[in-house]
Parts: C-alpha cells; structure tokens; sequence
C-alpha cells in the first residue's frame, strides 16, 4: 500500500534548515494496523503529512499503490486526499465543524464531489438520490462508532471521546483506503483512550482499512499488528520492547513518587504538571 523510500524533508526558514526527515525507508502493507512512535521532533507528523498529501519530500520518493503521489497535478492530488486518505487529528477543532451537528459533518465530507450541472432536472434528480444514500451511510457510521444517539447533537455537547468518535466517522466518510491518525487519543483519559482502540480494530478488522497512528505512547507498541519508532527523522532500529517504561518505585514518607525520564517520555509529559485519576484500583498519571 505504501513505500517511503528514503524520504527527505527540510524546511527552511530565514536564517536556518530544518531537517524534519533524513532519509527514511518504510513500508506498510494493505490493510496492515501501525503505530508510529517517536518524541517531539522526530518527524513522525511529517511522515504523516505527506502520505496525507498534505506536505512534498524535499527528497525521496513516495508511493502509494505503486504510485509516485509528487507526480500527480493539482486535481489529481484534490482527490486523492478526498477519497483515498482520511485524517483523525489529536484536537478535535481540526476535525469538526463546531456549527454542525454530527450527521451533518459526517454528511457534509461527502458533499466535495462534482455533482454536475444542478440545473438540470436529471442531475437534480441524481442529487437528491446521492444525499439520500449519503445520509444512509452517514448514520451506519455513526452506528459504527456508538454515536447514533447523538446524531443531532453540535460537537460542544459531546465529551472528548465522543468527539473524537465523530472524527473517525467523519474521516471515514468518503470510504478511503488509508485512516492517518494524529495522537488521536492525546486528549482523553486511559479509560476513553482505550475505547477509542477497541474501535480503530474493529473498523480495521471489519473494513480491512489500513491504519497509521502517530503516537508518543510506547504502551501502544503491544496494541497493534507493527510498531516502528522514529529518531531523528529515520525509522530506528532500536528493539521496542512493550512496556518499555514498566518499573517499580517507591512512595517516600510524604507520600511522593518518583517517575523515570523514560516514564515521562513514555507519556509525552514535558511539563512539571500532570493530571492524577483514580480509576479501578489504579493510579493514573498521565499529560495535562
């Protein structure tokens, strides 16, 4: 489905270069689930954003379906990011329309299509099937994800995890072949974050949809069918181990814990702030 070929990428600005990739090889098959793991920096949202389309390699060459996508025009690119990828973004403000209710932002993905000439009755015709058919599907998806209940609903009167589920039926709207995630569960709790998962399986178990989640959380790695780490603009050799961050520690007579750098980074806190949840028994620390 997709290969990178020693993928380069610079951005530049007045007075320095930024070298965001440095030569990176990868291959992910049809229908394959990956997660791409890495800290801040290392490149992994612009690997994402080209296979998106959304960004050209300074260097390298990608391929999708055997495809070089730097060679497609301008119209050519307009519909392979319409129909052949959809995108999850960590903040939900990227991923709905906050004046939409749920089915309507479902519904409105599928608007972006040539619809013909509306003056004439046999497309107008052809119209009103399409927005039928369209509002059938968008309520399966909606079906899909648990939210049919809340079809009516505008984004601001949906919990995190909600919102995050309407983006995934948003981007599966127009039935692309590739899902790209963005920290998708970076602003929800262990217990949302964890649904959402559950849900990322089905629709790749059920849809045979290949799925790319960028993520910090190395807890991931046991999650999916191939984890790759990404360091320094390359993919690492580096062996991931599946709870690379797993240790004991100790409580001191205040009552304070000690978390590991590597905790931290397992995490994604880059903050001297964290936010405590008790949930089931556990102690949960996660980033704010």
């Amino acid at each position: 489905m997709i290969n990178c070929d020693g993928l380069v990428k610079i951005y530049e600005t007045d007075d320095k270069k930024v070298m965001a990739l440095e030569g990176l090889d990868l291959t992910v098959e049809t229908g394959e689930m990956l997660a791409v793991i890495g800290k801040s920096g290392s490149g992994k949202s612009t690997l994402l954003n080209m296979i998106g389309g959304l960004e050209t390699p300074t260097a390298g060459v990608l391929t999708i379906d055997g495809k070089d996508i730097s060679t497609y025009s301008e119209a050519e690119m307009v519909r392979y990011r319409r129909d052949k990828v959809g995108f999850v973004w960590q903040k939900s403000a990227k991923n709905l329309f906050p004046y939409l209710t749920v089915l309507q932002n479902v519904e409105a993905v599928m608007m972006f299509e040539n619809s013909g000439n509306t003056d004439n009755l046999k497309h107008r015709e052809i119209i009103k099937k399409r927005k039928d058919n369209n509002k059938s599907y968008a309520l399966k998806l909606l079906n899909a994800v648990g939210l049919q209940e809340h079809k009516d609903k505008l984004p601001a009167q949906l919990s995190g995890g909600e919102q995050q589920r309407a983006a995934i039926a948003v981007a599966l709207a127009n039935k692309p072949d590739i899902l790209l995630a963005d920290e998708p569960t970076g602003a929800v709790d262990t217990r949302t974050a964890d649904t959402i998962y559950e849900l990322f399986h089905k629709l790749n178990k059920e849809l045979g949809i290949t799925i790319i989640i960028v993520t910090h959380d190395m807890a991931l790695a046991g999650r999916v069918d191939r984890t790759v780490l990404i360091s320094d603009g390359k993919v690492s050799t580096e062996k991931l181990k599946k709870h690379p961050a797993m240790e004991y520690t100790v409580l001191d007579k205040a009552h304070r814990i000690k978390l590991t750098d590597e905790m931290l980074e397992a995490a994604g806190i880059e903050s001297n702030k964290v936010r405590v949840d008790v949930q089931d028994g556990r102690l949960v620390i996660s980033r704010i």
